[in-house]
């Protein structure tokens, strides 16, 4: 990467203290996010809708649509890993940001007119907008600051304000329009957002400059050839077989989607064996606490993403939305999520910071676990409206509103030290490609929780609820009894740098990579730190 090498830091205009860049990119991801999040808020919705309703959709099951909302969410995820490379081996971060958004605003403005082809298109698009735009803006934040700058993560924080600002409007203005007015009036709604949003990335350039622009020659030819050695290693040749051809079975019996995700994960497993064959012990060590972290990963966001598919069709169909003589939207509780981001987030920080200075366990793992425990107490709630639902048919609005309250701390503990406990573990050369594992395994748990809201359909949603809530409590427990053999594997890794809690706290997914002078991997100006000493 090219970050900051020509970006002149002493002449830039502020703001506030901070470059102008800064807010550019600030409302740049405010539009985006709130586009992306308003179409996901009413998505489901608008799927089951019957065709002859007086606001109509498609008319599909809700199991199918469900499983539509597990894929999209999930290509979502994993189009940042080529969205990533791209800005990394050809465009630079700049040039991909403006190509997402160009995307974004095509994809939106295609779902606003009413026809299955233009459904599927559109999604199509956001997903090739959204990997090209959302693992490339966060860097180029990083990017307007000089290493060791005292405002950087200030300037993240501002930065994750504008996306929860984005999400907290989106659901409450595009859930509102698609209810009242139209699904595809808030899919336009959605597209208009993000056309603000590319306007004002497209009239700030002359602050961005010097910022994310494209690589060297130099700089991609120096990178690991990890790609062209997978044909060459017989184990990871043998792996990359053997669940190729499941894949390849699956797709001859149909299941076209689950053949090339398989085939996806087969080179994800070949490159993985790779990384290990040619690390050391302590490397080693740390890549399985790492492959573990991802499995912890895929568990919280497989329950955490029943946001924008289960509990909102129960939301919708099994809860008493009467408050006073106003029906309150049902796309209106993600809000939520956002809301109490906004005003728990430095509290939950502080939190872990007292805790950590009472000589307590505040280790990652020992946060991650917690959080996944606390977010799956969550569904304890949503056990509870399904009962009452059962008792009296319908459930009371107060059972999401502390569903999502333990959701959302739950995510405060785990989200801000994911990725920066990854990247810490993480061999140096391979920190780009431990990224894009990163955004696989969160892509994932978004498809398991597409699978858990269709499962739902047979088994019941107390079932899964309840299921869930168990679940990651014993996941959280099983963690937290291996805290000490896990935390020797580390090798100390995560002490090279301090972990503040601060490094993300941004609704729904995790963005940025950390970047401490301490910390192996790559810096924002394309260089590559020394790896700890071990």
């Amino acid at each position: 990467m090219a970050q900051g090498k020509t970006f002149d830091f002493d002449n830039q205009p502020t703001m506030l203290g901070h470059p102008v860049g800064l807010f550019i990119l600030f409302f740049t991801e405010l539009w985006e996010r709130f586009s992306y999040y308003g179409m996901r808020g009413i998505l489901v919705l608008f799927l089951v809708a019957q065709t002859n309703a007086d606001n109509p959709g498609f008319g599909w099951t809700e199991g199918r649509a469900l499983e539509l909302y597990g894929w999209y969410t999930m290509l979502v995820y994993v189009a940042s890993i080529p969205g990533g490379l791209l800005a990394d081996r050809l465009l630079g971060q700049k040039k991909s940001v403006m190509l997402g958004g160009l995307l974004l605003c095509a994809g939106h403005g295609i779902l606003a007119i009413e026809a299955e082809w233009a459904f599927f298109t559109g999604l199509a698009l956001i997903i090739a907008g959204v990997g090209c735009l959302k693992p490339n803006i966060s860097t180029m934040v990083g990017g307007l600051y000089r290493q060791g700058d005292d405002r950087r993560d200030v300037g993240f924080t501002i930065f994750y304000i504008g996306i929860n600002v984005g999400a907290f409007l989106a659901s409450l203005l595009v859930g509102w329009v698609g209810v009242e007015y139209g699904w595809h009036y808030g899919f336009g709604l959605a597209g208009i957002g993000m056309f603000i949003g590319q306007i004002v990335y497209m009239s700030g350039q002359k602050y961005l400059k010097g910022v994310g622009d494209a690589p060297t020659k130099e700089e991609t030819s120096a990178e690991a050839n990890v790609f062209g050695e997978l044909f060459k290693r017989r184990n990871a040749v043998l792996a990359l077989a053997l669940i190729s051809a499941l894949g390849v079975y699956l797709i001859v019996s149909g299941s076209i989607g689950y053949g090339l995700l398989a085939i996806f994960l087969a080179f994800a497993v070949g490159v993985s064996i790779i990384f290990y064959q040619d690390s050391n012990q302590v490397e080693r060590d740390q890549l399985m606490v790492t492959f573990l972290s991802f499995l912890i990963i895929i568990t919280f966001w497989g329950a955490f993403e029943q946001a924008g598919g289960l509990m909102n069709l129960y939301a919708e169909q099994k809860t008493d939305r009467m408050l006073g003589g106003f029906e309150v939207p049902a796309p209106w509780f993600q809000s939520l999520n956002p809301l109490y981001i906004i005003l728990f987030g430095t509290p939950v920080g502080l939190f872990w910071l007292w805790w950590k200075r009472k000589g307590r366990e505040a280790s990652s793992l020992f946060k991650m676990a917690v959080g996944v425990i606390i977010m799956g107490w969550g569904f304890l709630f949503m056990s509870g409206a399904s009962m009452q639902y059962e008792k009296l048919g319908e459930s009371a609005m107060y059972w999401l509103v502390l569903a999502y309250l333990l959701h959302t701390i739950g995510e405060l503990c785990a989200s801000p030290v994911a990725l920066s406990f990854i990247t810490k573990l993480s061999p140096a050369r391979y920190v780009s490609f431990m990224m894009g594992f990163y955004f696989a395994a969160t892509g994932l748990g978004n498809k398991v929780a597409g699978a858990l809201g269709e499962a739902a359909q047979s088994a019941g949603e107390l079932e899964i609820f309840t299921g869930i809530a168990i679940f990651c409590t014993v996941i959280g427990l099983l963690v937290i009894a291996l805290l000490k053999p896990l935390k020797r594997l580390t090798h100390g890794a995560e002490e090279q740098g301090e972990d503040t809690h601060f490094e993300e706290q941004e609704g729904y997914e995790v963005a940025d990579i950390p970047e401490d002078e301490s910390d192996a991997g790559p810096k924002r100006d394309g260089s590559v730190l020394d790896p700890p000493n071990q």
